[in-house]
């Protein structure tokens, strides 16, 4: 993934598949970093219960929640926490959707425990190493 600046407090992220989106720091419309992060915890979840879900009927509603608390903790320094993953989802009536609204709650916690890599990682504290590149002293 590469993050370019584009003007003060904005930037464009890449992925290596060549998809972009603005980020900036909430002066407009586009992400915040907290907000992506956000996004991403709610996306991981939600693409492993569709999937899982989804195999049995297709859903007639589908929708998630993310919502969290940026506090400054006793160190002084920024985070989240409260971090809470709704999701609202209805199937259709009949065999089908009986079957995937029994799955929702099991994919729910398999998303949780074991697949979702975001969430987990969050969860488990994977430290961070910030770098400055050899090079980038100037041009």
């Amino acid at each position: 993934m590469e993050i370019e600046r584009t003007s003060v407090g904005q930037y464009i992220v890449r992925n290596v598949r060549g998809g972009s989106l603005p980020m900036g720091s909430g002066q407009d419309g586009s992400f915040t970093p907290v907000e992506l992060l956000l996004a991403a915890i709610g996306g991981c979840t939600a693409i492993d219960v569709d999937h899982i879900t989804s195999r049995r009927a297709e859903p007639t509603r589908f929708s998630v929640e993310v919502t969290g608390d940026k506090i400054r903790d006793e160190a002084g320094g920024n985070r989240m926490q409260n971090l809470r993953v709704e999701f609202t989802v209805t199937f259709p009536a009949g065999a089908d959707g009986d079957s995937a609204r029994e799955a929702l709650p099991r994919s729910l916690q398999q998303s949780h425990d074991r697949l979702c890599t975001v969430s987990r990682t969050v969860e488990l504290g994977t430290p961070v190493s910030i770098v400055d590149a050899a090079g980038s002293t100037g041009d």
